[in-house]
């Protein structure tokens, strides 16, 4: 039996991390000059507080509007669970982007169910599996990533909250 989710509200989180992305990029940029010794160990803890909080279950908000970029390890994995070729795979479901990535075609993500389960989970292309990317060492090298990610992540935007309160 499929359970009914209670959506997150992205309208409220994305509101709130425009109004906040400034004071989130002095911080991160703070982190950057000079990171605090223990600051993997920190982020880490930050990370699965927030995420034993937030059900992404419950959002799916980056499924439903960001696309991955899918690399080749991803298209053969995903093809061969899809028991498709390759090129099939990629016909029915990809194209390439101003970048020169191969991303998928249309948003919502096609694997995304009504449920926010995604079909293709076990083998879920590698940047969804590492999205929104805070539990990552060295979070400072990615800050450009993190206040990207916050207008569309609720947890990613509560990491930054937390990382603020705990570097004060």
């Amino acid at each position: 039996m499929k359970h009914k989710v209670n959506e997150i509200d992205i309208a409220h989180y994305r509101s709130l991390a425009l109004q906040h992305q400034k004071e989130h990029r002095q911080v991160l940029a703070k982190l950057k000059k000079k990171p605090p010794k223990n600051l993997d160990k920190m982020a880490l803890e930050i990370h699965d507080s927030v995420f034993s909080r937030i059900d992404c279950l419950t959002c799916a908000n980056c499924c439903k509007t960001l696309g991955p970029d899918l690399k080749e390890a991803d298209i053969e994995r995903i093809s061969k669970f899809l028991r498709m070729k390759p090129a099939a795979f990629e016909a029915t479901y990809l194209r390439v982007d101003e970048d020169g990535d191969k991303v998928l075609q249309t948003m919502p993500c096609p694997f995304l169910g009504a449920d926010n389960y995604c079909s293709i989970y076990e083998v879920r292309p590698k940047a969804c599996r590492e999205f929104p990317h805070t539990d990552r060492k060295k979070i400072y090298q990615i800050n450009h990533l993190t206040i990207q990610n916050t207008v569309y992540c609720p947890a990613a935007y509560e990491f930054v909250e937390a990382l603020k309160y705990r570097l004060k």
